[in-house]
């Protein structure tokens, strides 16, 4: 029987694959047998995932903030059979404190470069049909709201109001458009040096099967690039450890 979660012959982009989630899904789906095209800012890191990839396609430094490095890169894409959007920063302040310069940068890397990414391959026809496009979210633009995390919890939320959209869109194309929304995952966004380990341990007690894994968010990702999933569309997968339920 056919492994129906099998990535082989199929060509993915993951944006954001410098290191945490991002580099996560592009390992696992290059182990799955995609042949895998990775971007980031960070020429060191993006070549460190790079070498770990089972079955590469390239490596493309861009800063998607930038418009005609966004068109280079959608332009230089092959026909893609999926889009992973991993790319994200994050910046907590009270909401007495927000200010339009950090409310820009994180909408410009956490909404508007994804979206404008997606439209850029649509208009150069670069997205199969039976496609696969996945939105790194957060339960933060979903089901929660944590103190000082507005501009951030906006982002995701528009986000995902951009995916129900386009799958209503691309449904006629058979591409399937839906979001991932992990919760708390050990990357470096967590490292925060205002947050003692006490406090760390504290917050980890609030979810049911602890803090994540970026092979977690991952796992989830192979399954919404898979054939395994071509009935899926439009849908938020959350994978936090049972915060939401607690």
């Amino acid at each position: 029987m056919d492994n129906p979660f099998s990535l082989k012959g199929k060509k993915i982009l993951v944006t954001g694959a410098s290191s945490g989630i991002g580099r996560q899904i592009a390992i696992s789906a290059s182990g799955m047998g995609a042949e895998t095209y990775i971007t980031g800012r960070n020429e060191e890191r993006l070549s460190e995932t790079f070498h770990q990839l089972q079955i590469p396609g390239g490596q493309y430094i861009a800063d998607l903030a930038i418009e005609e490095e966004l068109e280079n890169l959608a332009q230089l894409m092959p026909n893609l059979d999926g889009v992973v959007l991993s790319a994200g920063i994050i910046k907590a302040l009270p909401y007495k404190f927000l200010n339009r310069l950090d409310f820009d940068a994180i909408f410009q890397t956490n909404f508007f470069s994804p979206a404008f990414l997606i439209s850029k391959l649509l208009k150069t026809k670069k997205l199969n049909k039976k496609g696969s496009i996945i939105f790194i979210s957060s339960i933060a633009g979903n089901y929660i709201g944590a103190p000082g995390n507005a501009m951030y919890s906006a982002s995701k939320g528009a986000i995902n109001g951009v995916q129900k959209v386009l799958a209503a869109e691309l449904s006629p194309q058979k591409i399937r458009v839906n979001n991932i929304s992990p919760g708390m995952i050990r990357t470096e966004l967590i490292n925060d040096p205002s947050f003692t380990e006490e406090q760390m341990k504290k917050d980890e007690e609030k979810y049911p099967l602890g803090y994540g894994e970026p092979i977690d968010v991952a796992n989830a990702a192979v399954y919404l690039l898979s054939d395994a999933s071509k009935w899926v569309t439009g849908s938020t997968l959350v994978v936090d450890g049972g915060f939401i339920i607690r």
